[in-house]
This record gives C-alpha cells, sequence and structure tokens, in this order.
C-alpha cells in the first residue's frame, strides 16, 4: 500500500468518525482534566513521602556507623 492510498484512506475513516456534539464533549474534558490533577497530586504526594522516608532510612544508617 502506497503513501498516498494510506493517507487516503485515513482521511476517509475520519470522515465516517461520529464526533461528540460540544454538549457531551466538555463534560468529557473536564472529567479527564480533574482525573490528571488528581493523580498528579497523589503521585507528588507519593513521591515525597519516599524521599522522607528514604532519607529517615539514610540518617538511621549514618547514626550506626
Amino acid at each position: 500500500m502506497g503513501l498516498k492510498k494510506a493517507v487516503a484512506n485515513v482521511a476517509k475513516e475520519g470522515k465516517r468518525v461520529r464526533w461528540p456534539k460540544r454538549d457531551v464533549l466538555l463534560p468529557a474534558i473536564l472529567v479527564v482534566v480533574v482525573v490528571v490533577v488528581l493523580s498528579s497530586l497523589i503521585l507528588l504526594l507519593e513521591d515525597e513521602a519516599g524521599n522522607r522516608l528514604l532519607n529517615i532510612l539514610k540518617d538511621a544508617f549514618q547514626t550506626m556507623k
């Protein structure tokens, strides 16, 4: 299959897609943004907790020397 035919097939399939209406799309975007922000905050807190735990362990082993 040539490049021109592949591009033509992609364009043809793009026209067949039923794109969501604005009243459906905006709430979906909002949900995605909220989930991403919450996930980022959770990962940030987990990273900070892990960092603090490693520092505590490092300090504990330093005092054992």
